[in-house]
């Protein structure tokens, strides 16, 4: 381990915000932009995130947007956004830490994992930007993940 947290996390944090990019950017909820991507793709996002962290950000989203074929979408909770507005890496930590909870307390494994929470009730939650459950601490999001439901 290199700095203060595995390599491993560094790259699921890259990869988390790349999506968070990518949706704003199109205008997309962040479920649409993993199942575009896929799988496959994904996982060499995580295993070359490092070299992919290094190149300007909007080419790379670019051309994903280009080769999984990201069509511009009506989801906009930028300009619906009443407050002050996270960075695409605040969202990205948010989700990289339930995603590593997960992985850690329930033995998963990452990209698995990402494509499900993304895939969750809990992520649209996220994504709304009037309220404040992206500011919650993480065992608080990872024991209302599992629960189902805001506790």
């Amino acid at each position: 381990m290199i700095g203060r947290e595995k390599k491993e996390y560094n790259d699921l944090f890259f990869v988390c915000s790349l999506i968070e990019y990518i949706g704003r950017k199109t205008k997309n909820h962040r479920s649409v932009v993993v199942n575009a991507i896929g799988k496959d793709k994904l996982q060499h996002l995580y295993e070359l995130a490092d070299v992919y962290h290094s190149d300007n950000i909007d080419r790379v989203s670019d051309e994903l947007i280009d080769n999984y074929h990201i069509k511009e979408g009506s989801f906009d909770n930028i300009t619906d956004s009443k407050y002050s507005i996270p960075t695409h890496w605040d969202i990205g930590k948010v989700y990289k830490r339930l995603i590593v909870d997960i992985c850690v307390k329930q033995g998963k494994e990452p990209i698995d994992t990402l494509i499900e929470v993304y895939n969750s009730w809990l992520s649209r939650k996220i994504e709304d930007f009037n309220s404040s459950l992206y500011y919650e601490n993480p065992g608080y999001l990872y024991e209302s993940y599992v629960a189902g439901d805001v506790l």
